[in-house]
């Protein structure tokens, strides 16, 4: 098998346990942090997640794309000592960014709670990235176990440290407060070895410019991205209140999380790959690589989508406190037809712009639907509330996969296997048919039934019509297998 393939399913392999944990974790942390706080310390929760995950993005993100994209290279030469020393020396150098947004968050005339929920958010932000750097030299560098085990760690031991903090009275900060802990852990963790890859390297002013110019225009994308992530909570609470926010963000969360465990884990395995395919067996096994990819990212993420809003009424009730769950109920059947386009968009027709290197056409495609988010919101908002986000955060993400899709042609284009994207919608809407059929037996019974029914008629379809020729190549496998152990 050829080099990104095997590395792209040792991963896909590798990586499945610490998803399902992953998202195992963020049902959890839906059902105990709804029940745990208020509407409107969610709320606070919610804002001063988007105003870490920002901060990260603006200051720290050029400098771990970086890290990510050459590493496969730069490997070969000196083990990557010039590169690691360029990476953390910098990183050094951004910390200084953190102290300062404390200060203009405390300066600022907000509410007591969401200023302790921003600044416990930025104080994660200094273990935070470091760890995420030390993750993407594993990721980058094939090192599955090391790479998943901080993943692990940040997620159950955030969550772990979050709800104590939250049910000993930290409100909207305790959450946050958690995953800064956990981060925490995992520096210390990976500090020697991280440090030790930079020894004996020189930090070169060339290098730096070259990590400049690739990443800054990704991490601009990536605010773009975040911006439109989160736009709809700040003009929610601008138009309407904290509580709306609040509302709109567990179902938000319901949906997109979940739909979030297959991406992440598909592009965790899928990125480094391609990366590797591209770097060292050329054009030909990139495009191997890339249709594999995407005819198994469909067929995942389209059903799982279809799925979450079939049974949004049942999971919700189920999932989110009493307060919301009406209202996420609402949300989800939105959120996940928008989590599926963003998902395709962000972790298949993104990475054109990223293994050509031409991250400034990113940053344009990322620049139409963001501009349409904030248009849309402000005129839907106040006029039809809650679904007029939810209308507009539809819309611009379609715009965005269709932008991404037509300037990814004029970088490095990418298949789209067409034959398997129809074999999974109709597989879909054959599942969606049946599970309509069930009735609303409310709670757990029913989302038992749904979804026992619906990957029961999905996967027999799937399989029966060798949806992207995976079962062909299972059984050629097994051929294989079983040839060798017969000699």
């Amino acid at each position: 098998m050829q080099k990104g393939g095997s590395m792209f399913w040792r991963g896909v392999i590798g990586y499945l346990p610490v998803n399902i944990v992953q998202g195992l974790v963020g049902l959890l942390t839906i059902v105990t942090f709804t029940r745990l706080l208020t509407p409107g310390q969610f709320g606070d929760y919610a804002i001063g997640f988007a105003v870490m995950s920002l901060v990260h993005t603006s200051v720290f993100t050029w400098n771990e794309a970086a890290m990510a994209r050459y590493w496969p290279s730069e490997d070969l030469r000196d083990g990557g000592a010039d590169h690691a020393a360029a990476i953390y020396r910098t990183w050094l150098i951004l910390l200084a960014a953190v102290p300062l947004a404390c200060i203009v968050a405390l300066a600022l005339p907000l509410n007591s709670g969401l200023k302790l929920a921003i600044v416990a958010g930025l104080a994660a932000v200094l273990p935070r990235t470091f760890a995420k750097l030390a993750q993407e030299r594993r990721r980058a560098a094939g090192e599955v176990g090391g790479s998943a085990t901080i993943d692990l760690v940040q997620t159950l031991g955030g969550f772990m440290i979050g709800a104590g903090l939250v049910w000993a009275g930290w409100g909207g900060a305790g959450p946050l407060a958690g995953f800064g802990f956990a981060s925490l852990i995992c520096a210390v963790w990976c500090f020697r070895s991280e440090i030790g890859k930079a020894k004996g390297g020189r930090f070169e002013a060339v290098r730096l410019q070259r990590h400049a110019q690739y990443g800054v225009p990704l991490a601009l994308s990536l605010i773009l991205s975040l911006i439109l992530s989160s736009t709809d909570r700040f003009l929610l609470a601008a138009f309407l209140d904290e509580a709306a926010v609040g509302a709109y963000h567990a179902g938000y969360s319901l949906a997109n999380r979940t739909l979030d465990v297959a991406f992440i884990w598909l592009g965790a395995a899928g990125g480094p790959a391609l990366v590797m395919a591209l770097e060292r067996g050329g054009r030909d096994e990139l495009i191997t690589a890339a249709r594999e990819q995407a005819s198994l990212m469909i067929l995942l993420t389209v059903p799982a989508a279809v799925g979450l809003a079939l049974v949004a009424a049942p999971l919700s009730h189920l999932m989110v406190g009493d307060g919301l769950a009406d209202s996420a109920a609402q949300v989800t059947p939105w959120i996940a037809l928008s989590g599926l386009l963003a998902g395709l968009t962000t972790y298949y027709f993104n990475q054109a712009f990223i293994l050509s290197q031409r991250t400034s056409l990113l940053l344009l495609a990322m620049a139409a639907p963001v501009i349409a988010n904030i248009i849309l919101n402000i005129i839907l908002i106040p006029r039809f509330g809650l679904h007029g986000a939810l209308w507009a955060t539809l819309a611009s993400y379609a715009l965005g996969l269709l932008t991404a899709a037509i300037l990814g042609r004029r970088s490095l284009p990418l298949p789209l296997p067409w034959l398997t994207l129809a074999q999974a919608v109709g597989a879909a809407a054959l599942m969606a048919l049946v599970v309509s059929r069930i009735p609303a037996l409310g709670g757990l019974p029913e989302l038992i039934a749904k979804a026992a029914a619906g990957a029961a008629v999905y996967g027999l379809i799937v399989y029966l019509v060798d949806a992207g020729e995976f079962r062909s190549r299972a059984e050629a496998v097994l051929r294989t297998l079983r040839a060798r152990n017969a000699t």
